[in-house]
């Protein structure tokens, strides 16, 4: 018997220590395009009883495989979101990673998952739709959200629902975002949006007005995260836009802009940003005139979407681009119907 017993325990502290070695590279992780495949067991009952609930917590377990490690990790999952909570079967969840001091995906800390929503092929091109948007923002900028798609077999632990898939993806943690910028998430105050650094909030009412959105503000948090230097304190917040289902490029049906702003439907652009001069406007633009050709093939080689849905994207980009060539409609847009409050 002793033989086996020093066999199991080997076998037993093996299995421990390859557990302990595996690591996850946080940058890395959102820099592999593969697709994730994992199963999340949860009980659905209590989940989906509570899903308009912000903040409910369960635990679950989230199995898949990384770098060609098998992963069955004990974490919390948390009900998040405002208007997805409502709409939603499933409700957008919040993956908390670090829940077991033993997991594996410890590191990723906590990630948001942005799934289908609906199960219909339109809530699904809505999702591939929304992923490309952040694609196009990480062409603009390093100082923007990761993402990486995942297809997410749900069990539900009480045994008493039949198991789904969905599709989704990850959001990067803004911490670690901020981390690879050189800069800690900024959360001591609410800004004005003329508060925060002028170039990047330039860049991102540019950006927000090219895809259509208008879903968005500074000063309330809306949408919105801000980071903040750690090697010079005196610099402003940067403002990283997140969150893009509302904007006229991903064009899901329950989407509307507010009333108060004068606009019929999110197809219909309105720049949100804040007065600048023309110099500075142009030298903001010249960064989206130098992508265009990248941002149009994320769409033309993405092989989740339709060709009539990837023309439906370029025609309205094609807008776009069609007013920054146009130097009278540059300085209409962008400095002439700029806000002054």
């Amino acid at each position: 018997m002793k033989p086996l017993f020093i066999a199991a325990a080997l076998c037993t502290v093996f299995t421990i220590s390859a557990k302990a070695q595996a690591t996850i590279d946080k940058v890395q992780f959102f820099t592999d395009t593969s697709v994730i495949n994992a199963t999340l067991t949860v009980n659905l009952g209590k989940l989906l009883s509570h899903r308009e609930k912000a903040g409910y917590r369960l635990p679950a377990t989230f199995k898949c495989r990384l770098g060609g490690i098998d992963i069955n990790d004990n974490i919390t999952i948390e009900t998040r979101g405002q208007f997805r909570r409502s709409l939603c079967y499933m409700p957008p969840l919040r993956m908390m990673f670090a829940a077991d001091t033993t997991a594996v995906l410890k590191p990723l800390k906590s990630l948001k998952l942005v799934s289908e929503c609906k199960t219909s092929s339109s809530y699904i091109t809505y999702l591939y739709k929304e992923f490309l948007v952040y694609k196009m923002y990480n062409l603009l900028t390093d100082r923007s959200f990761r993402v990486r798609r995942v297809t997410i077999n749900i069990v539900d632990s009480a045994g008493k629902k039949t198991p789904f898939t969905e599709e989704g993806f990850l959001l990067e943690d803004i911490k670690d975002l901020a981390k690879r910028n050189g800069c800690t998430e900024f959360t001591k105050e609410k800004m004005i949006t003329e508060a925060t650094d002028r170039r990047q909030m330039t860049l991102v009412a540019i950006f927000e007005y090219m895809i259509g959105n208008t879903d968005w503000a500074v000063p309330v948090n809306h949408n919105i995260k801000l980071i903040k230097s750690v090697k010079d304190t005196l610099t402003r917040p940067i403002v990283i836009p997140y969150d893009f289902d509302f904007s006229g490029l991903v064009g899901t049906d329950y989407s509307a802009p507010d009333e108060r702003l004068g606009i019929a439907d999110v197809q219909e652009r309105l720049y949100r940003g804040f007065t600048r001069t023309l110099s500075e406007v142009n030298a903001t633009l010249e960064i989206f005139k130098q992508q265009k050709e990248g941002i149009y093939a994320i769409i033309n080689n993405c092989s989740l979407l339709s060709a009539a849905t990837k023309k439906g994207m370029i025609n309205y980009l094609d807008g776009f681009y069609a007013t920054v060539n146009d130097p009278a409609e540059v300085k209409r847009v962008f400095v002439d119907h700029a806000r002054t409050e």
